[in-house]
């Protein structure tokens, strides 16, 4: 084992080699990439400073490679707008002054279900709002403040709610575990679902059927979360006055990121916010 002196010189001068090497690689002298990291941090025998040394600058070039992966995203944005203007020369234009989406979307935050992408949908036709199990929870300002911008000023005449199956928030929710504050507080409202309909949950036979299941009652109590929003209410109520009809709609969905598929939540909502009338309605009218 070398002397404690010698193992902070090797450490000093491991640090000055990374640095300049690290040098060396934005100058273009060192390929990235050259220097490989050593097997272990702590061998400080024969050979150990070089060893040091190889780690920190592995550590730095995989920072650099890492800063370069990100930077794809700048080289396809620029693609992705000259191909857009080929297509439509005027479409920036367009979305410079305004937005006009007919649909308000509240969906998941998985990474496996961006909304415009799943509908075939473009840059506009969508306002949305994402978060862990697309939920729509009366005391979340964020989610409730997208809603009354999309119903007052936007007017958007359709309301989604989509859910998808292997989802994690409903997943977790399924287990009696914490999972630590601020995510367990908000996996809370998810078990509440789950307490709601735990009598049907319990009498499906496999876990993967009740996650699947519970995906989908949660869309349902989203949706009558919906309905039961001041603002939803109060356009529906305004619209019913003015055509006869009640906008916006509310539209329970379910995506399966296995086969791609978008489909309705196989119950009748309406019928489910009928039931909730007593106790929920703000304005004297039919849902």
């Amino acid at each position: 084992m070398l002397p404690w002196n010698t193992i902070k010189m090797a450490t000093r001068a491991g640090a000055e080699l990374a640095t300049f090497a690290r040098r060396g690689m934005v100058a273009g002298a060192i390929p990235k990439g050259m220097v490989r990291p050593s097997a272990c941090w702590g061998s400080m025998e024969a050979g150990g400073a070089r060893s040091l040394h190889q780690t920190v600058v592995a550590r730095d070039t995989d920072e650099e490679n890492t800063e370069w992966e990100f930077d794809q995203i700048f080289r396809k944005n620029r693609a992705w707008v000259r191909s857009k203007r080929e297509k439509d020369p005027d479409f920036f234009k367009r979305l410079a002054t305004t937005q006009h989406p007919k649909i308000l979307w509240i969906g998941c935050s998985d990474a496996r279900v961006p909304a415009n992408t799943i509908c075939g949908l473009t840059t506009g036709d969508m306002f949305v709002q994402r978060n862990i199990a697309n939920m729509v929870v009366g005391t979340d300002a964020n989610a409730m403040s997208v809603m009354q911008y999309a119903v007052d000023f936007l007017q958007v005449p359709h309301i989604v709610v989509c859910g998808h199956y292997d989802c994690g928030g409903v997943r977790a929710a399924l287990r009696n575990m914490n999972h630590g504050s601020p995510l367990e507080n908000w996996l809370r409202n998810i078990r509440d679902v789950r307490r709601l309909h735990r009598e049907e949950l319990k009498a499906i036979p496999t876990q993967e059927e009740r996650v699947r299941r519970l995906v989908e009652l949660n869309v349902i109590e989203q949706c009558l979360n919906i309905y039961k929003s001041a603002p939803v209410q109060k356009r529906r109520w305004d619209t019913k006055l003015k055509d006869g009809k009640s906008f916006p709609v509310i539209h329970g969905l379910v995506y399966d990121p296995a086969n791609g598929e978008l489909n309705k939540v196989p119950i009748d909502i309406h019928k489910k916010a009928e039931e909730l009338r007593e106790c929920y309605d703000l304005y004297d009218f039919e849902f």
